[in-house]
């Protein structure tokens, strides 16, 4: 009766049942899982930001309001409002762009290890998320034999996240222009999400984004969710760019989806010039938050020689090499079980090798020093 493009059993693995199980007989939780930052941070008020009487009204546009595409292209240098179009999510922009790009039994290209959920994105739109893979030598990178031979005659483009999820690792000049000639030579279009992009855990002169002048077709996405901390607001963004002649014919495609879908709010709309006015005070404040947890983990880590902690660029993530005695699994089950820390494995990752864990830097300061202390000692 069902599409086989969804799972034919809902099934939760072990971690989320034991999850469930310890929370229903009211026990502690320590979350080092923890991606939201309404729950990581105490939330604004926000009543002022939606009193204006605009929101009343419905002028629906499939691009967005132009104040509000205004307000987006203001935070990429060079970037055209026109050039701007406007989503519910970032992972209503994967959907969008899948679409626009590929057909029913297509490849699109995606990072690993990366953000878990690129298999159910591309199975829903009827397409396949095949891997090219990053590597870590001391820090991550593209590996540029294994992207190249993950091209094939299906392949329609290829994903980078920017940084990535949860390597925080961000994309380098050599590697952007590794991506441009692939993607030249095969006619691929490239999209970088770019939602982390704020979060620089140190300089680098080398760092890139997309956003830019490209000699292909580019799509770069974003979102209030991680830009302004404000996910509950489900406002996304991208930005189309690469040679004019490519360019508007995308732009005229998914103005077809678009308006078939017109699927963002008004009232969101409207506030978020003002939203994005307010998120460099969230930004400040994560980002203190992110380097006194990475400066705990890296203090620490530094005095237990059984643990390694990987090298970290941005995000607001850090990836923990344990000792290979046990499972990924098994870490995970053992920490939440007996000593109440939630983690999250590298396998939901789609790590390659174990056993890695992965910690939020988002985790009140307290709970995180507690839960590290946990790993390191179980």
């Amino acid at each position: 009766m069902f599409s086989r493009r969804l799972p034919a059993r809902f099934e939760g693995n072990r971690l989320s049942r034991a999850l469930a199980e310890r929370r229903s007989c009211g026990l502690k939780v320590l979350d080092l899982t923890e991606s939201n930052p309404t729950r990581a941070f105490d939330a604004p008020d926000l009543r002022a930001v939606f009193a204006s009487p605009r929101l009343a009204v419905y002028d629906p546009s499939p691009f967005g309001l132009d104040s509000t595409r205004h307000a987006v292209a203001q935070r990429f240098p060079g970037v055209d409002a026109q050039s701007v179009l406007l989503t519910s999510s970032t992972s209503e922009s994967y959907s969008w762009l899948f679409k626009l790009l590929a057909d029913p039994g297509d490849e699109i290209l995606v990072p690993r290890p990366s953000y878990p959920l690129f298999e159910y994105l591309a199975a829903f739109e009827s397409v396949e998320a095949k891997p090219y893979r990053l590597d870590y030598h001391g820090r991550w990178q593209v590996d540029p034999a294994s992207i190249a031979d993950a091209v094939t005659p299906r392949t329609r483009a290829i994903v980078a996240v920017n940084p990535n999820n949860p390597t925080g690792s961000f994309l380098k000049a050599a590697e952007r222009d590794l991506l441009f000639d692939l993607a030249a030579r095969h006619g691929l279009a490239l999209i970088s999400d770019e939602v982390f992009f704020d979060y620089a855990l140190r300089s680098d002169p080398n760092r890139v984004s997309l956003s830019g002048e490209a000699p292909v077709l580019t799509f770069t996405l974003g979102g209030l969710s991680k830009a302004a901390g404000l996910p509950q607001m489900k406002l996304g963004w991208m930005v189309v760019g690469g040679p004019p002649h490519l360019r508007e014919s995308a732009l005229e495609r998914l103005e077809l989806i678009a308006d078939t879908y017109l699927s963002v709010g008004t009232p969101v709309q409207v506030a978020a010039p003002a939203l994005l006015a307010l998120s460099s005070g969230f930004q400040e404040m994560l980002m203190a938050r992110l380097h006194e947890n990475l400066a705990y983990l890296q203090r620490v880590t530094a005095e237990a020689p059984a643990f390694e902690l990987l090298d970290v660029e941005g995000g607001w993530y850090a990836i923990l090499r344990v000792p290979k005695i046990r499972s990924e699994e098994e870490w995970t089950l053992d920490l939440l079980e007996r000593r109440g820390v939630l983690v999250q494995p590298g396998y939901f990752y789609d790590f390659e090798r174990e056993a890695y864990l992965v910690l939020s830097l988002i985790t009140r300061g307290d709970p995180f020093r507690e839960g590290v202390e946990c790993i390191l000692t179980l």
